[in-house]
């Protein structure tokens, strides 16, 4: 019997150790919604990433309201996930709630959009576009633009992004700090169209009734509510891209076939594939290695000329 004990203590120490595999990284992701091209894009990005990256996500599409990122993050807490990332929908009202992440011990990412908070520590990195710089693109186009028209005047309509979120106040800062030298250039009217297409029609329908000012050209925070109001502006019985002149952001396939119909001039770029970079983030962050506190993508700007030949690289 102590013959047989010594043979299996001696057959379990020369047995090797079975590895400890550790549990999967776990992410909160909250969405603004599903409002546009890009968003969508972006969405697919992120769950496609997470998967690649054996990163499990639970994911929550906020349907456009604060309050419902708010729940979903509180939620992700609760849960003790490894790591919150959410593109928030407005810029403000998030220092309780990430007062809450950092209490718990869990890193915020965000992604997209940027936060005002009094203490920058609440999150971890932000990784998106420099949306400032997308509105002065949009904004030199025209100034470019101002110089081959007659008398060198340009009348623009704007329509802006949802109220209060980060590419709606920066992309008009960007825009109107590059046109403002010039005395010429005037934004006669500037509404928000919510970055869908549906308002965005709605909104240029009743930028066109107002008859005082001819319009020469628009300007939109992004390319769904440039797509909207070319229906609009065809509606009315103009041809958009020439009675009307159209500038947009974000760089979508719907913009590269309108400008190859002639219909858009230009957009400037906005990547929403952050997905891969957003889950290398993560793992860094958790892994407690350094990032950086703002990480910002490189884009392009696309006029109707190129349009065609670029259609078919276009991923979104």
């Amino acid at each position: 019997m102590k013959i047989l004990r010594r043979s299996l203590l001696a057959a379990a120490l020369l047995t090797p150790a079975l590895p400890a595999f550790a549990a999967p990284l776990v992410m909160g992701f909250s969405q603004v919604g599903a409002e546009s091209e890009w968003r969508t894009a972006n969405t697919a990005s992120v769950k496609a990433a997470a998967k690649e990256a054996g990163i499990t996500l639970k994911f929550a599409d906020a349907q456009q309201k604060q309050e419902n990122q708010v729940k979903a993050i509180r939620s992700y807490i609760a849960q003790k996930v490894d790591v919150i990332a959410f593109s928030p929908v407005v810029e403000s009202g998030w220092d309780t709630v990430l007062k809450e992440a950092k209490a718990a011990g869990i890193p915020v990412i965000l992604t997209d959009r940027s936060v005002k908070v009094a203490d920058p520590s609440l999150y971890a990195t932000f990784i998106g576009s420099d949306f400032v710089e997308e509105g002065r693109k949009a904004g030199r186009w025209v100034v470019e633009r101002a110089a081959k028209a007659p008398g060198g005047a340009l009348n623009i309509v704007e329509l802006q992004g949802t109220v209060g979120s980060a590419p709606a106040i920066d992309r008009k800062k960007g825009f109107e700090e590059v046109i403002k030298a010039n005395a010429k250039l005037q934004i006669i009217r500037s509404q928000s169209g919510e970055f869908t297409r549906a308002k965005g029609k709605e909104v240029m329908e009743s930028f066109l009734k107002q008859r005082d000012k001819k319009i020469d050209v628009l300007f939109a925070h992004n390319d769904d509510m440039a797509i909207g109001a070319i229906q609009a502006i065809e509606e009315a019985g103009l041809k958009p891209g020439q009675d009307i002149a159209i500038v947009s952001i974000d760089g979508v396939r719907g913009a590269f076939e309108a400008m190859k119909a002639g219909k858009l001039n230009v957009t400037v770029e906005c990547n929403p594939l952050l997905g891969p970079q957003l889950m290398q983030l993560a793992k860094d962050i958790v892994a407690k290695k350094p990032v950086d506190k703002r990480i910002t993508v490189t884009e392009s700007v696309y006029t109707a000329d190129v349009a065609a030949k670029e259609l078919p690289n276009r991923k979104y």
